[in-house]
């Protein structure tokens, strides 16, 4: 029976004072050591380890705050799971695995080693009886002899053996497979071993300066040269996981290490030098190989030399692993036109970038915009298989509102449609930056240079978002005859002039009812008023512009006419939709077009498109013309010492496991005693797994030694076999 002391009364004496605080710590050690508080440890991993799957660790905090909106993405952030592995409680929660695993093999392992070291000799004739797996022979040699013949045996099977005498009979205790607890011993020590490694290649160490150094994150902008020493890690940092971007012809000497509040500067004791950046592709527009062609300079010696940095090649110089992890625009330089968007004119501008730059753009009436170039792509592979459907079919069962709604989702939709089918091509180079206004708010677009097959006919893809959240949708801006927008933003320009819209419906009513006609000049004047009315309701006289002001007009009309009604006025805005677009032409002094299926499916297309412009959200379009591209290649350096530990971590698991699974450890006893028969043999077999293997070797093993108790003994063995020491 286990006694405690009461602690109401060890605070009597000194004496009761230590007894107490020993019994609290002897609790302490059982339950940290114990398997239930392990498994409850290993479960909160588990469950940490599925939040960091499931949920994108270390992207940008407006990502999640976009994701979750504010409520939620307070509450996450609270318990840091936007970095959960780098996370206080679960370093915490690490600790205490190593700390409960480490007193669990502390505890039991000089325990296994004396059970290895054990014969377990001091059984007694009676416990042998009382075991499942036992049998016994009677022989009529003598106990000397058949001993001997007994531990001939053994050892031929590869049992080892020890002979003891005891209580006028002789007991073989033989043993097979001791090597089983090495496994457990393993096992547990890589569990700690491995979260050691771990522990050293976290976050803990730049935690630890952090808290006691006084080292914060850098969340500003600045040349990484001049930024303070109080934002930067030292060379003598143990560990880091950081990443650099270089342009081709540049070179970096720090690593860059992203912090849920900015990022750390991160010295390296040489310097990258990216001579080269070569890329190879797949078909599909897959990165088929990257590599970097790069000099490193050492700080301290001034060595140089060369080395080639690909994926799975690392260079690892003093300690420093430097990894190729992907690649970016380094600074290409752009030339674009830039074509109004709002408004009757139509004359276009050059204007230049830099990839990562700003570029002031001066608006109308004080409203100026920054473009802020985030992005360059030379090619883009995409998958323009089509499923059949028309992008203006007009779906039967929906309201005319309803259809429009249905046309603009489609115009406006993703510039490569998902279809069962694949047809992967490249569609050219692409520009990808953000318009950003006085008070800040930014709108984000993406635009292909090179008009894009879709759907039939050629069209130049400009995608809008309003959050890097959301997909990209895309106005299609039909090519005219020379693959270029001009045409269509000469309609642009021409749809938001009242002159020229009171012009074209003049024309429109003059070509629609010849003079000749009876009452020729009343009629001519309705069907110019009514043009005009088509043409302002589309350009957006009112609150509404395009497909959806018309829905809107047409919504008045009783349900039983609209059909009709929509009829005639598409035909009435087709017609001066026309005449609007050569009087612009005229207007730049050049020559009418002949009415052709061709003009007629551009017009239509350009309808659309205007209809959709007034969802585009820029005061101008920036069509790219040319590009000098500058390739980045982007490292991840790192210092890992806990690597090599984890791997000594993994080999003790591999090892660990082996033992368990597949060394079985079983211990025989055999009690050979004389009596009024002759001598008498009890065999007694035991295992920890009891297996139909085992049950299959015990039953083989009582056959053989059965054979050998009961066969008629002819020669003596020496009496040298019956040594006490173990024999193997």
């Amino acid at each position: 029976m286990e006694h405690r002391l009461d602690p109401e009364l060890a605070t009597d004496t000194g004496g009761m004072h230590i007894n107490t605080r020993q019994a609290w710590l002897a609790d302490a050690i059982e339950l940290l050591s114990s398997m239930r508080f392990a498994i409850s440890l290993l479960t909160l991993i588990a469950v940490a380890s599925i939040i960091g799957t499931v949920l994108k660790q270390n992207e940008p905090m407006p990502n999640y705050m976009n994701q979750f909106g504010p409520f939620w993405f307070e509450i996450f952030n609270k318990f840091s799971l936007y970095s959960v592995y780098s996370a206080w409680w679960f370093l915490l929660i690490m600790g205490f695995l190593v700390v409960s695993t480490s007193l669990c093999v502390i505890r039991n392992t000089p325990k296994m080693l004396k059970d290895m070291r054990s014969w377990r000799d001091n059984v007694r004739e009676q416990s042998l009886r009382n075991f499942h797996h036992k049998a016994e022979w009677q022989s009529t040699g003598t106990r000397a002899q058949l001993t001997a013949q007994f531990s001939d045996h053994l050892a031929r099977i590869g049992y080892r053996f020890k002979v003891v005498e005891k209580d006028q009979a002789t007991l073989i205790a033989a043993k097979q497979g001791a090597a089983n607890k090495w496994g457990y011993i393993f096992a547990h020590s890589a569990i700690v071993i491995i979260c050691i490694g771990g522990l050293l290649d976290s976050e803990l160490p730049i935690r630890a300066q952090q808290w006691f150094m006084g080292k914060v994150p850098f969340d500003g902008n600045g040349i990484i040269a001049k930024i303070p020493q109080q934002h930067r890690l030292s060379l003598s940092n143990p560990t880091f996981r950081g990443n650099t971007m270089i342009p081709e012809g540049s070179s970096s000497n720090t690593a860059i290490i992203p912090q849920q509040n900015g990022v750390l500067i991160q010295d390296l004791p040489f310097t990258i030098k990216l001579k080269k950046f070569t890329i190879d592709f797949y078909s599909t527009g897959m990165p088929k190989l990257f590599a970097s062609d790069v000099e490193v300079i050492d700080h301290d010696t001034g060595k140089t030399f060369s080395s080639v940095i690909k994926v799975n090649q690392p260079l690892i110089y003093k300690g420093i692993a430097v990894y190729q992890s992907s690649f970016e625009d380094g600074g290409s330089r752009l030339k674009l036109t830039a074509y109004p968007m709002s408004g009757g004119r139509s004359a276009s501008f050059d204007m230049t970038g830099e990839v990562g730059g700003n570029t002031a753009l001066k608006g109308t009436n004080g409203n100026d915009f920054t473009v802020e170039w985030s992005g360059f792509r030379p090619f883009n592979v995409e998958n323009m298989a089509r499923n059949g459907a028309d992008v203006r079919a007009v779906n039967p069962g929906k309201t005319l509102n309803q259809q429009l709604s249905t046309d603009l989702d489609k115009h406006l939709g993703s510039a490569a449609k998902n279809a069962n089918s694949k047809d992967l091509k490249n569609v050219g180079p692409s520009v990808q930056y953000k318009l950003r206004d006085k008070t800040g708010q930014a709108r984000e677009f993406h635009n292909y240079m090179q008009p894009v097959f879709v759907d039939g006919d050629y069209m130049f893809l400009a995608g809008t978002r309003d959050s890097p959240a959301e997909g990209f949708r895309y106005l299609r801006i039909p090519a005219d005859d020379d693959d270029s927008v001009k045409e269509w933003m000469r309609l642009r320009a021409a749809i938001n002039n009242p002159d020229l819209r009171d012009e074209a419906a003049k024309r429109y009513a003059a070509r629609a009812l010849p003079s000749n006609m009876p009452n020729a000049t009343q009629m001519q004047n309705q069907l110019m008023e009514s043009a005009k009315k088509s043409l302002g309701i589309f350009a957006g006289d009112g609150k509404q512009a395009g497909f959806v002001a018309i829905s809107t007009f047409l919504e008045q009309i009783p349900a039983a006419d609209q059909a009709k009604a929509a009829d005639v006025f598409m035909k009435i805005l087709n017609g001066s939709m026309w005449d609007l677009w050569m009087i612009a032409r005229e207007k730049e002094g050049l020559p009418v077009l002949n009415p052709s299926d061709k003009h007629a499916r551009f017009l239509q297309l350009a309808t659309g498109a205007l209809s959709d412009s007034f969802f585009y959200g820029a005061p101008v379009f920036l069509q790219l013309n040319g590009f000098d591209e500058v390739k980045a290649s982007v490292l991840q350096i790192t210092r890992s010492p806990g690597k090599n530990v984890v791997y000594l971590g993994c080999l003790f698991l591999v090892i660990g496991v082996f033992a368990m699974f597949y060394i079985r450890e079983r211990r025989l006893w055999i009690w050979v005693k004389d009596d009024v028969q002759g001598v008498n043999a009890l065999m007694a077999l035991s295992s920890q797994r009891k297996t139909l293997d085992f049950e299959k070797e015990f039953e083989q093993l009582a056959m053989q030694l059965g054979h050998i108790a009961t066969q008629n003994v002819t020669n003596t063995a020496p009496e040298s076999r019956r040594s006490e020491q173990p024999q193997t």
